[in-house]
């Protein structure tokens, strides 16, 4: 078999005939008049049939038979076949077809007909290149099978499985659900700063970079701009949302990246049970538009979005399977605990608020969902309102689906003297070692002395995607980060 540089130079000669034939065999412009799909779904058309069709996409297939040649060519909307004939083409035209490679992009012009096995088929009366596709696609001779090279070369794992490609128009309707979700509710769609001086709204370690102009440093955000979005509800909205970039310098692994997709919202006058209701309204729309069924197989777990969402109780449930009561515990039990049931955990930084979130994700890994974990110590919640009924919980609660926690909401914390030494107390975890805990953000604390209605906020990433899909969140991003190869 013929090595890549072999089969390049064998298409680079190819080109070179094009030339001479003063053909230019990359073009700025189609005349197309059809899309596949136009053409197969009214193939029975009198106006269609009788009309001069013009197709263009690129060559999957080509069998040759004598005088006669048949091929397949593929555009966004699918396959269809066309035939090449001497006596139609002209033998100039047609002596040229052996010029073309699977891969090439081209144009046909032509009439539909049915050939004696009824298959649906342009007759090519006029044809031109569009491109010449110098390396042969995978799958003419070795197949794209190694991993890491789908993903570092993902448009040829597209070009040679429809199901990545099906995938990602999946994705581009589930976040459009979204965003039609929220404008039908009144929601106001915003765009808030990538860059800040001051990273807020996650508990994260931030990417640094340098901004030349200003001399400083600032931070990629870590949240879909909590903390903005949190001052306009002081400056008089009442129902915003943003859909963006967010970016977290930590680890990766099946549910974890550095950069990716998230939704935030927020919602003036309303608490995180009229949240809890309206996500729950959000979810089912949401996999039912972009997937067209409310049950899923999900991480070994049978999910069925249209039941009655469960709670869980965050605090409980720790309780039941570890024997630790989180509200009236300390380090030396939870790290006591951690030992005994064998849980890894990063000692840097480590803290009894690290302590009771491995804990949890202990035990979160049990639930099939879809369900609220609620009843959220304040520890873990810098920025979620208190429970009237017990201060040491905050009314915060996450969508919990196939054992993990896709979501995040919380009636917003509005007071400034208390979101003051919730800060300060971030800033002291932070000084102790605490990469994640968040940095005190005094122009937040400020707006908030101006006055913030009582506020609901809620975040989703594309994680949520990722779950549906049954697939590592690596391999439901279109082009996923890669280590450059040396």
């Amino acid at each position: 078999m013929a090595n890549i540089q072999e089969l390049k130079e064998v298409r680079l000669e190819k080109i070179n005939r094009l030339e001479q034939a003063g053909i230019d065999p990359y073009p700025a412009k189609s005349s197309r008049t059809h899309l596949v799909k136009d053409v197969v779904d009214g193939f029975n058309s009198l106006s269609v049939k009788q009309s001069e069709i013009i197709l263009s996409g690129r060559i999957r297939s080509i069998r040759g038979h004598g005088g006669a040649v048949f091929m397949d060519i593929e555009d966004v909307s699918g396959k269809f076949q066309i035939f090449f004939k001497k006596d139609i083409t002209g033998e100039k035209q047609f002596k040229l077809i052996k010029l073309l490679d699977i891969g090439d992009f081209i144009e046909v012009a032509g009439k539909l007909f049915l050939t004696q096995k009824e298959e649906k088929t342009l007759e090519v009366s006029d044809w031109k290149i569009l491109t010449k596709s110098i390396r042969p696609i995978p799958e003419e001779w070795f197949g794209l099978k190694d991993e890491e090279i789908k993903l570092r070369k993902r448009y040829l794992d597209m070009l040679s499985n429809p199901d990545v490609k099906e995938m990602f128009r999946k994705k581009s309707i589930f976040w459009n659900s979204i965003r039609e979700f929220l404008v039908k509710k009144d929601f106001l769609e915003v765009e808030t700063p990538v860059l800040e001086t001051t990273t807020g709204g996650a508990d994260a370690r931030p990417f640094v970079t340098r901004h030349n102009a200003l001399d400083m440093d600032v931070f990629l955000r870590i949240s879909g701009g909590e903390l903005w979005q949190k001052r306009l509800m002081v400056a008089g909205f009442e129902k915003t949302f943003e859909i963006g970039r967010i970016f977290r310098n930590e680890g990766m692994d099946t549910e974890h990246l550095q950069d990716y997709t998230q939704m935030e919202m927020y919602w003036a006058y309303a608490d995180y049970k009229d949240m809890m209701k309206l996500i729950e309204e959000m979810y089912k729309y949401v996999v039912e538009k972009t997937f067209g069924k409310s049950r899923f197989k999900i991480r070994g777990f049978d999910v069925d979005f249209s039941k009655e969402w469960k709670t869980y109780d965050f605090v409980e449930i720790i309780k039941k399977d570890t024997c630790i009561d989180i509200l009236n515990t300390s380090l030396e039990e939870i790290e006591s605990k951690l030992k005994e049931l064998k849980i890894e955990y990063d000692k840097n930084g480590f803290n009894i608020t690290r302590g009771i979130d491995n804990l949890w994700k202990y035990c979160r890994k049990k639930l099939s969902g879809p369900g609220f974990a609620v009843n959220i110590p304040v520890e873990i919640s810098p920025l979620a309102k208190r429970d009237a009924n017990n201060p040491k919980l905050v009314q915060r609660f996450w969508p919990i689906i196939a054992g993990s926690e896709l979501g995040n909401g919380f009636s917003e914390l509005n007071d400034p003297i208390d979101q003051a030494e919730r800060f300060s107390e971030q800033v002291a975890l932070r000084e102790a070692g605490d990469e994640e805990a968040q940095m005190f953000d005094e122009d937040f604390v400020e707006a908030l002395e101006y006055g913030m209605p009582p506020t609901a906020g809620f975040g989703v990433s594309e994680r949520l995607f990722a779950f549906l899909m049954d697939k590592p969140i690596r391999e439901c991003q279109i082009f996923p980060l890669m280590r450059p190869l040396k």
